[in-house]
């Protein structure tokens, strides 16, 4: 037990002086440890600060590194970060003129002024950095700069710096995609911007030039006149010619006031008639060239028996405000202010409109051919003719088609989807939707044979006034003469074999010559008439064939033809 109870006491007093021991043990170490770093770690900044320029190649990577650097940093030159900076900068810009001068060889572009550029650039660079001086400068950090050499070599660097940048700029709208396409979708947009605008002028310039009065047709009206004034005895009047009312007869209607155009249209008639003296002509022109137009069929009168018959509006006394609603809005302030009021200003907004801008709607000579009944009571039929058409070969044949009770023989021009009642009428109104088809075919004016009897009987005047009275403010159709002919002839219009009216002269370049030639009546029909400058030559010499070129006024007025 005695053994057990000294182990016991001595254990316990070895186990108190162990800890102890290791206890203090331990915190010598750490102190000597603490002490041993700080040692050191001074030792090492004293060494570098005496060994500095032996030492730059050879900085520690960690800690110490940083530390280092900063103490450099402090003792070198001020002109050495400038330098540092500027190398950065053109080796970057070498890399960047590298890879673009790459990128160009792969894609073979066709800009070999360019790559070539790119590759002198990067050989300057590259001769830049091989300079003794900034070689040396770089690689030796200990040596001082000259201010004026770095000046000269910083001024140098920058200017080639510069002149790859502005070249990378322009380089990449060659090499960035989405810049390439949204350069294209600009260029894309600023073409169709240019083409509306030059389509638009070239509408206003179309119909500047269709309407206007050309020089030699203003010089034949008034040499015409001149002749009339000159000599009052020899153009008297002459009596009413029975043939005018003879039924039994082929009567034409023509409304004009262009002269040199009527005298075409009855000329082609009568040469190629096969019994002339069977035809009779009624001209209807207004006021003012009424004077104009008897004195040409009196100076050249026409040939082989054939018969004319000229008027003016005015001579027909039942055509006035209070029986026609045309005449009446026509005459109304409304209707003015819409073809007169900013006009030149608004020419060019309103492009789609702007042929109904034609002063030739504002004519009674344009809606003529809505009474044609009343003006001639005693005719059976009458062929109506527009003043820009010419007829190629004898067309009695007109008068011998069985209309089958209809009124109006024509010429349909719709195929496809096109030339249909729906591109003439406006089908969102509920009157029009309500009376007419939007798919009904549409036909022409400029070459119709009216059956009178049949017009009386369908009572199509008074069909006429009642749609042009409900159209005042325009909103059933727009102006012109077709959509109410639609209207009033509409499931009362016979269709013609197309070879009796061919269309398009007067706009379209595609007419196919076989048609021409075939064709009983051609039709001018566009703002290219035969008698302007701007008619298409490939079709003007069938026209001016027809023209009296012996007529001394003709000669005179200088039509060019």
């Amino acid at each position: 037990m005695a053994v057990a109870f000294r182990g016991g006491r001595g254990g316990v007093g070895s186990g108190q002086s162990t800890g102890l021991r290791s206890f203090f043990s331990y915190r010598i170490f750490i102190s000597a440890l603490f002490s041993f770093l700080f040692l050191a770690t001074f030792s090492v900044v004293l060494n570098s600060s005496r060994h500095q320029p032996h030492q730059d190649h050879t900085l520690p990577s960690m800690g110490n590194a940083y530390m280092q650097r900063t103490f450099l940093a402090l003792q070198s030159d001020p002109l050495k970060t400038r330098l540092d900076l500027i190398h950065k900068q053109a080796t970057d810009h070498l890399t960047l003129v590298n890879a673009y001068a790459a990128y160009a060889r792969k894609l073979k572009l066709d800009a070999s002024k360019q790559l070539k550029l790119f590759e002198d650039l990067a050989i300057n660079f590259s001769d830049l950095q091989s300079k003794p001086g900034l070689k040396s400068a770089v690689s030796d950090s200990g040596n001082a700069l000259e201010e004026d050499s770095f000046r000269q070599l910083e001024k140098e660097v920058k200017d080639k710096v510069k002149t790859a940048r502005m070249m990378i700029v322009e380089s990449k709208e060659s090499y960035d995609t989405q810049l390439k396409i949204q350069k294209l979708k600009d260029t894309i947009f600023a073409v169709q911007e240019q083409l509306t605008k030059a389509k638009k002028n070239g509408a206003v310039a179309s119909l500047i030039s269709a309407k206007s009065v050309p020089k030699s047709l203003h010089c034949l009206a008034m040499r015409l006149v001149g002749e009339r004034i000159s000599n009052p005895e020899k153009y008297k009047d002459a009596p009413p010619d029975p043939a005018a009312e003879d039924p039994t007869l082929y009567h034409y209607a023509i409304f004009s006031d262009n002269v040199i155009a009527v005298s075409v249209v009855v000329r082609s008639v009568v040469m190629n008639a096969e019994e002339p003296w069977k035809h009779v002509f009624h001209v209807v022109t207004d006021r003012m060239n009424l004077a104009a137009m008897k004195v040409w069929f009196k100076m050249r009168p026409l040939d082989r028996g054939a018969h004319v018959e000229i008027k003016s509006v005015e001579d027909f006394k039942f055509l006035n405000s209070s029986y026609a609603p045309v005449l009446r809005q026509l005459e109304s302030a409304k209707l003015q202010k819409f073809y007169f009021e900013n006009q030149a200003e608004n020419a060019t907004k309103d492009s789609h409109n702007l042929k109904f801008k034609n002063p030739k709607y504002l004519s009674m000579l344009n809606h003529l051919r809505f009474y044609l009944p009343e003006m001639y009571p005693k005719l059976n039929k009458i062929l109506f003719l527009d003043d820009d058409v010419v007829v190629q070969k004898d067309v009695t044949g007109l008068w011998k088609i069985n209309l089958d009770g209809k009124v109006n023989g024509a010429v349909e021009t719709c195929f496809g989807s096109f030339h249909r009642y729906g591109q003439y009428l406006n089908f969102s109104h509920p009157l029009i939707k309500g009376s007419f088809n939007p798919n009904a075919c549409a036909w022409a004016f400029g070459m119709n044979i009216f059956d009178l009897n049949a017009w009386r009987r369908e009572k199509c005047t008074d069909q006429y006034h009642y749609w042009q009275n409900l159209n005042e403010d325009r909103t059933l159709w727009k102006l012109g003469t077709l959509p109410p002919g639609l209207i009033t002839f509409y499931s009362k219009t016979k269709s013609l074999d197309k070879s009796w009216h061919v269309l398009g002269l007067g706009y379209n370049p595609g007419v196919s010559m076989d048609e021409i030639r075939n064709a009983g009546v051609i039709h001018y029909n566009g703002n290219m008439k035969p008698w302007l400058d701007i008619a298409m030559n490939q079709y003007k010499s069938l026209w001016t064939k027809y023209v009296d070129n012996e007529m001394e006024f003709v000669q005179m007025c200088n039509f060019g033809l």
